[in-house]
């Protein structure tokens, strides 16, 4: 069974400590065995998280061994990492371990050295303060999580559930993740899609806005070859006022949001069925196998085919 150790710090925010918690605990394999087992870990029996005190059962000896290590947000990112939590997970780091941060528990996990020369994300409110502590990070504000293999970040709040899904997408596999998903009642995928990287480029139209018509249309006809002449003629409109209309509202361009809406649903029809990729590719509405592999990894950060290998 994989083992999640959950690292509670001092001044530990609770939604962060509780997500993975929930969210692991809760996860079931198809015989209806338990995916994980969890432990909570501290360096001090009693651990700060504001409004009360948590106990924990695990000092830090409970790092070692674990599958996964979850390092949660803290209410002040800029107090200092105590050692011996640092080496501690600088060792697990070493044996292998897969450690990831939700929201502000990227700065413990940055003060350890382990995200130097990568990619890495947390709170947008943090995310200045996180490139200015740590210039050796490449900090992206705009995305729900990073992965970068064995080390992970994520995004505040909510950002966390999509994190632990997509870890538990990526031990046990979609339909897995999928149940875990409606306990939490949480969608698998958030609207922006979901891949090894999860890049939130653009806000989605807000529901009841004029364009919702529009990208319902859009959404029904991916497979079609649309140009921008098409998308307004079906709008109604001249191209100059969509574009207009479309920045406004979604913050992209007609054209820009029809590539992302294609590469989800070819995300949905790599994991659910056998078509080859550029049969996929062809139903989504990309002219060329080319095409189709080019715009799924600049989307992404993979290529079709390492995401079926990961996700199928």
């Amino acid at each position: 069974m994989h083992t999640v150790a959950v690292l509670a710090l001092d001044q530990v925010i609770p939604f962060d400590l509780s997500t993975p918690i929930e969210v692991f605990s809760r996860t079931r394999l198809p015989d209806g065995r338990p995916g994980y087992q969890i432990r909570v870990c501290g360096e001090v029996p009693e651990i700060d998280a504001g409004a009360f005190t948590v106990r924990v059962r695990w000092g830090l000896e409970g790092l070692s061994g674990a599958d996964t290590i979850i390092v949660p947000g803290t209410a002040d990112p800029a107090v200092p990492l105590p050692p011996a939590v640092r080496d501690a997970l600088c060792a697990a780091a070493a044996d292998g371990t897969r450690i990831a941060s939700i929201c502000s528990g990227t700065f413990p996990l940055a003060a350890t050295g382990l995200l130097d020369g990568l990619r890495a994300t947390t709170h947008w409110v943090a995310a200045d303060l996180l490139a200015a502590t740590h210039p050796a990070i490449e900090v992206d504000p705009d995305v729900l999580y990073v992965d970068n293999g064995q080390i992970l970040t994520s995004a505040g709040a909510a950002a966390g559930l999509d994190l632990c899904l997509h870890m538990i997408r990526r031990d046990y596999g979609s339909a897995v993740a999928a149940d875990a998903a409606r306990l939490s009642v949480m969608p698998l995928e958030r609207e922006g899609g979901q891949a090894q990287f999860i890049v939130h480029d653009h806000v989605p139209a807000p529901q009841g806005s004029t364009l919702e018509p529009l990208l319902t249309w859009l959404q029904d006809n991916l497979g079609s070859d649309l140009t921008l002449a098409d998308i307004a003629a079906q709008a109604g409109t001249s191209t100059r006022t969509l574009i207009r209309r479309f920045r406004e509202q979604t913050g992209t361009t007609p054209l820009q949001w029809l590539h992302r809406a294609r590469v989800r649903q070819a995300q949905h029809l790599l994991e659910t069925t056998q078509h080859s990729v550029e049969r996929i590719g062809a139903q989504v509405g990309f002219g060329s196998p080319t095409a189709f592999r080019d715009r799924f990894k600049k989307t992404t950060g993979i290529s079709p085919h390492a995401y079926r290998r990961a996700f199928s």
